[in-house]
């Protein structure tokens, strides 16, 4: 659909959705039919300070999310829809609403977009099985320091070893009596 074919009273909402696609890193669409007020309420609270959980019409929101250059979400955008807007990590946010469609089956996850690619809903219930960015990125940095700290070894092993054979053939050399290290170049000097 035309940005013309919304009628003028439409076209703040459609602004104001196509502004939360393009400020989210993530948008995930819902089916949220059977829950009640206070269901929401509490879902809204679930998905954290990084998430905005709405509720929308299909037809304004296939047009938002055109505008905003995302043209994946249509077959996700049937039935009764909710989107959250993801602005933080997105695995948390497929945490939150994972675990709120267990206990609660009212929830359906349709499917959505993440970081521009287009998941399924199996592909957001994958990636609410992984840790949080945070905990990633400290396995990560710890997983560096430990590899360089095992290459400072491997470099530091042909110096030490060097050290240890030099130190034994100095011990050697003084176990023979001492003998003069300097006497063939005073031969070559005469």
């Amino acid at each position: 659909m035309a940005r013309e074919q919304v009628a003028p009273d439409k076209i703040a909402a459609v602004d104001e959705i196509t502004n939360k696609f393009r400020d989210s890193n993530a948008a995930v669409v819902t089916a949220y039919t059977g829950l009640s007020v206070a269901q929401l309420k509490q879902l809204r609270r679930a998905l954290g300070d990084n998430a905005q959980y709405r509720v929308v019409k299909n037809t304004l929101t296939k047009i938002a999310a055109n505008e905003a250059g995302i043209n994946e979400l249509d077959e996700f955008l049937t039935g009764s829809s909710a989107v959250a807007f993801v602005t933080g990590d997105p695995v948390e946010a497929a945490k939150g609403l994972r675990d709120f469609a267990k206990e609660n089956p009212a929830l359906v996850i349709k499917g959505g977009i993440v970081d521009g690619a287009l998941y399924a809903a199996d592909d957001l219930n994958k990636l609410a099985d992984l840790e949080s960015r945070e905990v990633l990125l400290a396995k990560l940095a710890g997983g560096m320091k430990a590899s360089m700290a095992k290459a400072a070894a491997t470099f530091q092993a042909p110096l030490s070893k060097f050290v240890r054979t030099a130190d034994a053939l100095r011990s050697k050399v003084e176990e023979q009596g001492g003998a003069d290290t300097t006497a063939p170049a005073e031969a070559e000097a005469e």
